[in-house]
């Protein structure tokens, strides 16, 4: 009964379309039209994938951000738009001690949450397909404000007169401002 339930629900969840907002009911947007997935909670951030080994072939895409861990002792957040290219602006940290507690077992990139559409030619955790939608990340007013950030944490400043974009690649934040 529970399969049955389970089937009739995820059914009716693919033909809704809606935003996700996690961390409150509201969120910080204003237009609502315009947002795919937004983080609504203060002095947190999001932590983007370990991994061990940088993506590639076909499901790789333009947009991808992960924290490269292929040397643990020099990891940087990196992002791919054709190639890769470092958001820690050249500063490496050592992030061994965390990744012994990741799973070390090679995972099956053939599944990820797709946010968007029914399905996507791209690989990953996390997988937004939108034409006309972007994700809002997690606000913060101070980086000084989370009080143990992991590595790989992203969140944007949105402070006035500084905000920017900022990355944690595990022992230095690193900023970016348009």
């Amino acid at each position: 009964m529970k399969k049955i339930y389970s089937t009739v629900c995820l059914g009716i969840a693919s033909f809704c379309f809606s935003q996700v907002i996690i961390g409150d009911d509201i969120g910080t947007a204003n237009n609502k039209t315009s947002v795919l997935l937004e983080f609504a909670n203060q002095n947190k951030g999001i932590i983007l994938p370990y991994n061990r080994t940088l993506p590639s072939g076909s499901g790789l895409v333009e947009g991808t951000i992960l924290l490269d861990a292929t040397d643990p002792a020099n990891a940087k957040v990196k992002y791919y738009n054709g190639t890769w290219q470092d958001l820690s602006s050249g500063n490496g940290a050592n992030v061994s001690s965390y990744l012994s507690i990741q799973p070390s077992t090679i995972e099956d990139t053939t599944k990820g949450a797709i946010i968007g559409a029914p399905t996507s030619s791209a690989n990953g955790v996390l997988i937004l397909e939108s034409a006309n939608k972007a994700m809002v990340l997690p606000m913060v007013e101070n980086t000084d404000n989370i009080l143990d950030p992991a590595p790989g944490m992203m969140v944007y400043i949105n402070k006035a007169g500084a905000k920017r974009l900022a990355v944690f690649n595990g022992s230095k934040w690193t900023f970016w401002k348009s």
